[in-house]
């Protein structure tokens, strides 16, 4: 069971590193992501973000007006999810009280 379990932790790093050859360098300016349009002509998100972000929201922080107007309802199913996850974590994990001599404790 140690073996399977080594052999495929290996494999799934070497998944990964393979899978990190495909990412563009840092910096470079001309990789997809850092289009004004994507490949299909439409104008790309990031840009709009970056233009538009103090105008759309009156905010100065572009990461607030990312996360909480333009992406809003996504960031709250997020949330949900965490608080969820925590609170099933916390019902787990919690002590039950045992019975002493007929006492709770």
């Amino acid at each position: 069971m140690k073996i399977t379990n080594w052999l495929l932790l290996i494999s799934f790093g070497a998944l990964l590193v393979y899978a990190s050859f495909g990412l563009p360098n840092r910096g470079d300016v001309s990789a997809n992501m850092h289009r004004e349009k994507s490949l299909a002509g439409s104008p790309g998100a990031s840009s709009y973000y970056i233009r538009n972000a103090y105008r759309d929201a009156e905010t100065p922080n572009m990461v607030t007006v990312i996360l909480a107007d333009y992406r809003g309802y996504d960031t709250l199913g997020e949330e949900t999810v965490i608080l969820t996850a925590g609170l099933i974590c916390y019902l787990i994990l919690r002590k039950k009280r045992t019975k002493l001599d007929g006492k709770k404790t």
